[in-house]
């Protein structure tokens, strides 16, 4: 009754999660575009995930699953469906989500048949991560809508994400933890695991009781997949930023509903791994031309953002392709070597930047 009661005032006053503002970039996500200086390594058609074997990158590209090894690609297999998510386990093993509906382990990349599968009420898987007790640890995003469906989640108020533990001996799934809006990325971490909830703009640690706690609250971007960094600590990706256009409309019930009816997804007042590539596209207030001039402080339809967090999941900076840049919608980055990976999921392409060259004052 009370908790009733607080979210009707909370709407009525328009604070706590009915307010429209948006926290600004600060601190150790003061903006750079650190992401325009990386190297572009490969074009890909409909790059997804990634996933580092040691000696080389693995690559989800649609339906392909292509290794990089230094700049020559190799088409490793291909599938029946596209790649939803990717990992590398420390055996050399491989798991692949296909469709976001279906979970297969490998004992290499190379092999023909899976060790295990599992399907059983899998929807849209988004993310693969190794366990710390030789399970796998899968994010379901949604279970009303389909993997790449992401933006009708969020207008649709979305919160059946989960979080899934896949047990290989045994072929069983158990859910961790559920109720998530827009679970996208997990990470193990000692004997918890770190979940990204996209439509929460946070970053939380479940236990293996399945309580919760918060690292980080009121991202000003939707925050995805997770992977190890070297010396300790993790990389976090975020797909996109937030606007105060699109979280106003987030509370405009009968505006959302008419959007989703009558004007094509693609054009919807939502975030997107790419923008400024069609008139239709809906303006964001201050994200216009001026003098035919982007400005990189406009508020941005689409973004590029990676976080560096410590051991303690608090961020050390961050990696920026801020409104007027193009290496937008990261969805993914691992350490290969001496470099950091990434996915720019936006142009469609594979970009990397020197470790050397990243450090606690590139936010400055």
């Amino acid at each position: 009754m009370i908790a009733a009661i607080s979210e009707f005032a909370n709407r009525f006053l328009g604070r706590g999660e009915a307010a429209i503002t948006v926290p600004s970039f600060d601190g150790a996500l003061k903006p750079n575009q650190a992401l325009e200086q990386a190297e572009t390594l490969l074009a890909c058609d409909a790059p997804e995930d990634l996933a580092a074997d040691g000696s080389s990158l693995l690559i989800a590209d649609g339906m392909r699953l292509i290794r990089l090894t230094g700049h020559s690609t190799t088409t490793v297999r291909s599938f029946e469906r596209p790649i939803s998510a990717l990992a590398s386990l420390p055996d050399g093993g491989l798991v692949v989500a296909l469709g976001g509906t279906e979970v297969r382990l490998y004992d290499n990349a190379a092999a023909e048949t899976p060790r295990v599968a599992f399907t059983q009420g899998l929807h849209a898987v988004n993310a693969l991560a190794p366990g710390s007790d030789g399970t796998l640890i899968a994010t379901d995003g949604s279970t009303l809508h389909d993997v790449g469906e992401w933006a009708r989640d969020l207008m649709e108020l979305g919160k059946t994400g989960r979080v899934l533990r896949l047990d290989p001996k045994s072929g069983t799934i158990t859910q961790l933890a559920g109720g998530l809006a827009y679970a996208f990325g997990a990470i193990a971490n000692n004997d918890a695991v770190l979940v990204s909830e996209s439509w929460r703009h946070r970053l939380i640690s479940i236990a293996r009781d399945g309580s919760r706690k918060d690292l980080l609250r009121h991202l000003p971007v939707y925050p995805s997949r997770l992977s190890p960094a070297s010396g300790g600590g993790f990389w976090l990706t975020a797909f996109t930023a937030r606007t105060q256009l699109v979280e106003f409309v987030l509370r405009e019930p009968a505006y959302r509903r008419r959007m989703i009816a009558e004007i094509a997804p693609e054009f919807w007042v939502a975030p997107r791994l790419r923008s400024g590539h069609s008139f239709k596209e809906p303006l964001q207030g201050a994200h216009i031309k001026t003098m035919g001039v982007m400005k990189p402080w406009a508020p941005p339809r689409s973004y590029g953002l990676v976080i560096r967090l410590g051991a303690d999941g608090l961020p050390r900076y961050s990696l920026h392709s801020r409104a007027d840049g193009v290496n937008h919608g990261i969805v993914a980055a691992v350490e290969v070597g001496s470099d950091l990976v990434m996915i720019a999921k936006g142009p469609g392409r594979i970009i990397r930047l020197p470790l050397a060259t990243l450090r606690e004052g590139a936010s400055a």
